[in-house]
């Protein structure tokens, strides 16, 4: 996108979104858990649905790529950066059906929610408590830990399919655009699946494949005494500390889970911890995550992947997928 366009795409959103959150050739590594990544053309923060709404509909109009983040806390942005605007989900309302059941804005993050359901004394949602992320990304993923899942508790969620929009076709239409413009034939339409519609599998769900915005999600809980759940988050939390990296910058598990073998298992077995690409390197805490020493690059991280993925194929005739998602160019 040529700068002259970015600020007048920029100015546009300032129609509905406050100043201070629009940033242009705003660098992902300020936004993102691996502090990794280029620039992203336009970053905006949305904290309504909204505000969410209407950057779709302006981003259809000028035929603008958009590109939805919560957290920041499952992806690896590339070097390039990310063309188009980013949507930063920064919508955490929150209201009680019943005494059991809780609809959550998806920009609300996992650490949040898990203590206001601590609060209330609803048991089901400790597994999320430590995963750094939000309810939207852990719908998307169906993001699990400890013997639970979003699978087991989510009851329905609401979304927004989003136009395709390649980039190499990309089209500016600044020029023809008026704020007041009512004349498009734009229909966002709210759509809303229940659990069995979300086709849930490990770490995937009908989100993974769609190019959706998730609003927001219903989960069902279930009444327990405050000091269980309480002793429940602190036992996960403390295991994550003991087995997990999380001093360093990463972006969580990188591989996926196998059907039949565990992954990290499989990379220590190669001799692979504390091996390096860069600043990118296999956790000597944990053969499932890639850290983040200090400098490394997107490229670093996704050579690191490939070299995993061919040296455990070699030794043990086993594919591994990555559990991360990768943005950008």
């Amino acid at each position: 996108m040529q700068n002259c366009d970015t600020e007048k795409i920029a100015t546009m959103l300032g129609n509905f979104i406050p100043e201070e959150n629009i940033y242009i050739n705003e660098p992902m590594s300020k936004h993102t858990s691996f502090k990794i990544g280029g620039n992203a053309d336009i970053f905006v923060k949305a904290k309504t649905i909204e505000q969410i709404i209407k950057i779709i509909e302006l981003a259809n109009k000028l035929n603008q790529k958009l590109t939805i983040l919560g957290n920041g806390s499952n992806v690896l942005v590339t070097d390039k950066g990310i063309r188009g605007i980013v949507i930063k989900n920064c919508n955490e309302n929150y209201e009680f059906i019943d005494d059991e059941t809780i609809k959550v804005s998806s920009g609300m993050l996992n650490a949040k929610l898990a203590k206001i359901l601590l609060d209330k004394s609803l048991s089901g949602f400790e597994f999320a408590a430590g995963i750094p992320g939000t309810i939207g990304g852990a719908v998307k993923m169906n993001a699990g830990a400890y013997g639970g899942q979003m699978q087991d508790i989510v009851v329905s969620t609401r979304y927004i399919e989003l136009k395709e929009v390649e980039n190499e076709n990309q089209k500016n239409n600044t020029e023809n655009y008026r704020a007041d413009d009512s004349s498009s034939n734009i229909n966002l339409r709210i759509k809303e699946i229940n659990n069995k519609q979300h086709e849930f599998e490990y770490r995937k769900s009908i989100f993974s494949k769609k190019n959706t915005v998730i609003l927001d999600t219903t989960l069902k809980l279930h009444k327990t005494s405050k000091d269980e759940i309480q002793e429940k988050m602190e036992q996960n939390n403390q295991s994550r500390k003991l087995k997990q990296p999380i001093d360093k910058p990463s972006a969580g598990s990188t591989f996926k889970r196998g059907a039949d073998f565990v992954t990290a298992q499989l990379i220590d077995e190669c001799g692979l911890k504390g091996y390096t690409v860069g600043g990118a390197q296999i956790s000597t805490k944990h053969a499932g995550f890639i850290i983040n020493t200090g400098n490394a690059t997107a490229e670093d991280v996704i050579k690191l992947t490939n070299i995993v993925k061919e040296k455990v194929y070699e030794k043990f005739n086993k594919k591994i997928e990555l559990e991360i998602e990768i943005l950008g160019e």
